[in-house]
């Protein structure tokens, strides 16, 4: 699953091929560890918004060192700038004059964060100008290199104090593939947060129900929630039932065999989680499968069990939790979706339908939820996996070079995404689709 183009043009002689016909130039991503600082470096803070003041205190709960301005000759391991206070278009000019003389003075695998207030809650001037930062953010993380990335957040006014656990995320290697998003903090229901202790164990004593999580993306999810604390119970067809028991016991989660599509299963799952965990606190929709046809050759086979397996059952299950009260107050749903279902994709009208459905999932839901319970999505690109390793050599070199990255992502980023999302800091974070494919050049 390794990237053999990376490995090539990071041998001199690749680098002469780079330099003489300018080929895609890949930096190796920085991806967070076990013990490792959230920033191993100094952000610098820039803006003059409603948020300024309490930035600095916000990073440093974190133990991220922040700074107003850079010293002679020091570099910066990110940016953040708070454009709450922009007021008119004039006022975009303080992006120049802040972002223009730091753009060189990066370091490698950067982060940039820019903080909005969400337009549709503004008017006249000041909407237009707070828009206007999507089209920013989006531009520069398509320039600004090395490895770097370039977020911009919206934080409704009541939600100032909802921002840790999305600052903790986007500064740090977790968001190694995420790049050119748009997040919105408070603009959908809760815009309170629960108080993290431990920012090294977000889940500790929660429970993490995973579907899909034998293998691939899915047992990354399942590592990833359990390194943070979690309990997971894992759900997988009987087919895979080996590996999700052998996966369950080295991570002391639990698991339960069923294949997802049959009639009881939501009765069977939501049983399960209140008999032997008294509820659950984390739902992830991750199982998936791909019958891909052009819609001239589809049978219809293809097409239903795509849609049963990818949106029905991801649907009905999450009902049957709400409507029996196995969701425990505060809890997340987090629905995997693709970028097929933004962009669109040759051979996979179904696939694409199905993945749709899942951001129209989030958006159904999304205003419709109580007890703190928040419901987001992830959209991952082109990720390195068993499965994308049997895709035909140019097929796959070309899905892996069209983002601003120039390289396939790996399933801990789209783990990473979703640990953010489960994380008991993220309260306030609601109705969000974020896409974990290195800012794609297609379907921004």
């Amino acid at each position: 699953m390794s990237d053999r183009y990376q490995g090539f043009v990071s041998t001199p002689i690749g680098q002469l091929f780079v330099k003489n016909l300018g080929l895609p130039n890949p930096t190796e991503l920085e991806r967070w560890s076990d013990g490792a600082p959230l920033v191993d470096g100094v952000v610098v803070l820039g803006g003059d918004g409603r948020l300024a003041e309490v930035l600095p205190t916000t990073l440093d709960g974190l133990g991220i060192a922040s700074t107003g301005e850079l010293e002679e000759g020091a570099r910066a391991k990110a940016l953040v700038f708070d454009a709450t206070g922009i007021t008119d278009t004039a006022g975009l000019v303080a992006l120049q004059e802040f972002f223009t003389p730091l753009m060189r003075r990066l370091e490698t695998c950067p982060r940039v964060v820019v903080l909005g207030t969400p337009p549709e809650t503004l008017t006249g001037s000041e909407r237009i100008a707070q828009r206007a930062l999507e089209g920013f953010t989006r531009s520069l993380g398509k320039e600004i290199g090395r490895g770097g990335a370039v977020q911009l957040v919206y934080v409704a006014p009541a939600a100032d104090g909802a921002t840790s656990s999305t600052l903790a995320f986007l500064l740090s290697p977790k968001s190694a593939y995420v790049s050119g998003q748009v997040v919105r903090i408070g603009a959908h229901g809760p815009t309170a947060t629960d108080q993290v202790d431990d920012w090294t164990r977000p889940l500790a004593g929660k429970v993490a129900l995973v579907t899909g999580a034998s293998r691939g993306i899915g047992e990354e999810i399942a590592r990833v929630l359990h390194r943070d604390g979690a309990t997971v119970v894992g759900v997988d067809v009987p087919q895979a039932a080996s590996e999700l028991q052998t996966l369950m016991t080295e991570l002391d989660g639990d698991h339960l065999v069923l294949d997802i599509t049959a009639k009881d299963a939501p009765q069977r799952i939501a049983h399960h989680l209140r008999e032997h965990h008294g509820g659950v606190d984390v739902v992830v929709h991750n199982a998936g499968i791909t019958r891909d046809k052009k819609l001239a050759n589809m049978a219809e086979d293809r097409w239903s069990s795509v849609i049963a397996v990818n949106l029905t059952a991801p649907e009905l299950i999450t009902r049957e939790l709400l409507d029996s009260g196995v969701i425990n107050a505060g809890g997340r749903i987090v629905g995997v979706a693709s970028i097929a279902g933004i962009a669109g994709n040759v051979g996979q009208t179904n696939y694409a339908t199905s993945k749709a459905g899942v951001i129209g999932f989030v958006e159904s839901l999304r205003d419709e939820l109580d007890n703190g319970i928040t419901v987001n999505a992830v959209a991952p690109g082109f990720i390195i996996t068993q499965m994308t390793a049997a895709v035909p050599f140019a097929t796959r070199e070309v899905g892996q070079r069209l983002n601003a990255m120039s390289q396939g992502g790996l399933p801990v980023d789209v783990a990473e995404t979703i640990a953010w999302f489960a994380s008991t800091g993220s309260g306030a974070v609601n109705g969000n689709v974020v896409r974990v494919c290195g800012q794609m050049m297609l379907g921004a």
